[in-house]
């Protein structure tokens, strides 16, 4: 009974150490990954968000105090989709909502596509502008 046991034990012991290894190696690589990509907790899923959009808030430009001459935005107004806590989005109105074109830093140019900025109060986040961009046209030089 004893060779028995000394046999089962001791009896190709490097590859048994090697196979206890690499299942410790490969339940702590197992472990980290999923202590990394955690689910998030229930609380956090159960919070509701809603979805409300803004039609015709009008896209404002934004350029240096020493620009003074006139640029013409097309379109002049777009629809904004946020996101956000239900009483939040209750609450907002269309002035808390800005869309805007950044003109800064630009000379000239005879026709020109800017992306459309949008910023929204803490709480609520912007889903999608329509249209994503605005066509800027410049004055004519006299």
């Amino acid at each position: 009974m004893i060779p028995l046991l000394r046999n089962l034990f001791l009896k190709d012991l490097g590859l048994k150490l090697f196979s206890l290894l690499l299942a410790i190696l490969i339940y702590c690589t197992i472990s980290f990954v999923a202590i990394k990509n955690e689910v998030p907790s229930l609380p956090s899923l159960a919070m509701a968000t809603d979805v409300r959009t803004f039609y015709n808030l009008p896209v404002l430009v934004v350029s240096s105090a020493a620009d003074v001459r006139r640029f013409k935005v097309l379109p002049e107004t777009v629809a904004v989709t946020v996101q956000g806590d239900p009483k939040t989005l209750a609450a907002l109105d269309s002035n808390d909502i800005r869309a805007q074109v950044d003109l800064t830093g630009i000379e000239s140019a005879t026709d020109m596509r800017k992306r459309i900025q949008v910023s929204t109060p803490a709480g609520v986040t912007h889903i999608g502008v329509v249209p994503a961009e605005a066509r800027v046209v410049f004055p004519k030089n006299p």
